[in-house]
């Protein structure tokens, strides 16, 4: 990355792509932030930089590096890709942590488990400019997303009617609206949005809460 393009990125503000971090502080959390970019669309973790957008510097390049080699190798399974910058901005260090989009999603905080466990994972996504943990139907989109497990075939039912007569009505619908609305259990309501998200029915959105919502695809 050229000076210009970070100063640029800065100027620009923390997005869905940038993340500004003043100080370095456990790799746990920094993994954190790694991982939701590499779970959603890629993009620049920045050390030096304040949440202001002002250039302060960082300390010291090796012992940060090691600790970001640290998060993405140790704290990260699957082990994330990545690559390490260090530029020189209104001559302070800044370190640039550029981190791509993953075809091997979805990546998790490290458990030491065998098996992915989606009860207990830690998955993050990227969110406007937040970085919050995901919801068990955007794991299991993203699960299928990685596996290629479009639903092509995909015969509506009378609780898939129901969701559409509903988004006729409101703009959106949310796992426990439908469960009301059907008197199904939350875990069937889940299960089928995710499939209509799958069958490219339905759009999943998420707050900077980490609450999910559904709306119908354009």
């Amino acid at each position: 990355m050229k000076w210009r393009d970070l100063k640029e990125q800065i100027e620009e503000g923390e997005n869905i792509h940038v993340e500004f971090k003043r100080h370095f502080t456990t790799p746990e959390k920094i993994a954190k932030e790694m991982l939701a970019f590499a779970n959603t669309k890629g993009g620049n973790l920045i050390f030096g930089v304040d949440d202001d957008r002002e250039v302060v510097g960082v300390d010291s390049e090796k012992s940060e590096s090691e600790m970001i080699i640290d998060a993405a190798e140790n704290y990260c399974e699957p082990p994330l890709k990545y690559s390490l910058e260090y530029i020189e901005l209104y001559q302070k260090e800044v370190v640039v942590v550029h981190i791509p989009e993953s075809d091997n999603k979805p990546h998790r905080l490290q458990d030491y488990e065998k098996d992915f466990d989606i009860n207990k994972a830690v998955v993050m996504v990227r969110v406007n400019d937040k970085s919050v943990q995901a919801s068990k139907e955007m794991v299991r989109i993203l699960r299928a997303q990685t596996a290629e497990l479009a639903l092509k075939k995909y015969t509506i039912g009378p609780v898939e009617k129901m969701v559409f007569e509903y988004l006729a009505k409101n703009e959106r619908i949310s796992v426990k609206e439908l469960s009301s609305l059907v008197n199904i259990s939350e875990r069937r309501a889940s299960r089928t949005l995710v499939k209509m998200v799958r069958a490219n029915l339905l759009l999943i959105h998420t707050k900077d809460n980490g609450e999910e919502f559904f709306t119908a695809a354009a």
